[in-house]
């Protein structure tokens, strides 16, 4: 029997793996919202995706907007009557040693990785609660579970990911399911925004072996197509090659 369409809102989506799992589901028959600040992105995935016989839609977003992500929600509400699924996905990784006092880059990185994930949760569980069912999908990282020089503000951010999501599943009494999805180094634009030259060279030779972001996509279709009975709380996603 083929799995019910259902209504999923990326944040995040114009580009790496916000952009493969918007691929991913779509292809799966699901109906997809997209919000990133990147509109151009979003309208041309949105086309590729309709183009292709799925069903999308986007709306410009600033997860680090408490007002800007309820109206993302209310919008894909509004268009499809309900909000099956929330991938928090959006996230920056500006990584730098401590000592470099790299503060804007610190509180950025906060916003957006852990306020973000918040307010994804606290426009979409109201809906997901008066529906009687939803699916939580917040994106962690493989630096949720350990800390590697020039990484620490980041992974502070990804372990709150998960600390979060594990006590809204435990405060969940059945209705509202909690996935969290923790990539190992992947293809994507997060290495894009370090500025500092170190971690920016660590990084070159550290993601030589990248994971396609279509398997992160895949890891998440897998969850969200599980029975409603089934939580599949944690998956880590690595590389074969390497340790990453």
């Amino acid at each position: 029997m083929a799995e019910p369409a259902k209504v999923v809102l990326i944040t995040g989506a114009s580009s790496g793996i916000g952009a493969a799992t918007a691929r991913r589901l779509a292809a799966d028959g699901h109906r997809i919202f997209l919000g990133a600040r990147r509109t151009d992105r979003l309208e041309e995935l949105v086309e590729e995706i309709t183009t292709a016989g799925g069903s999308g839609a986007f709306q410009q977003l600033d997860v680090t907007d408490a007002t800007a992500m309820r109206s993302f929600v209310t919008a894909a509400r509004e268009l499809y009557g309900r909000v099956d699924v929330m991938v928090n996905n959006a996230g920056i990784m500006p990584l730098s040693p401590l000592e470099a006092l790299r503060v804007e880059e610190w509180d950025r990185m906060i916003d957006v990785n852990v306020r973000g994930v918040l307010y994804g949760i606290a426009a979409a569980l109201p809906v997901m609660k008066d529906q009687g069912a939803g699916h939580i999908v917040n994106m962690a990282s493989v630096g949720a579970y350990e800390v590697v020089p020039t990484a620490a503000v980041y992974c502070g951010t990804k372990f709150a990911v998960r600390a979060i999501s594990e006590g809204l599943r435990q405060e969940s009494t059945g209705d509202i399911r909690v996935s969290v999805v923790s990539p190992g180094v992947t293809e994507s634009e997060l290495a894009d925004s370090i500025s500092d030259p170190r971690a920016r060279k660590d990084m070159e030779a550290y993601r030589s072996v990248a994971l396609p972001a279509s398997a992160i996509a895949d890891a998440i279709a897998y969850a969200i197509s599980q029975p409603p009975e089934v939580d599949v709380n944690e998956i880590v996603v690595r590389p074969a090659a390497g340790l990453q």
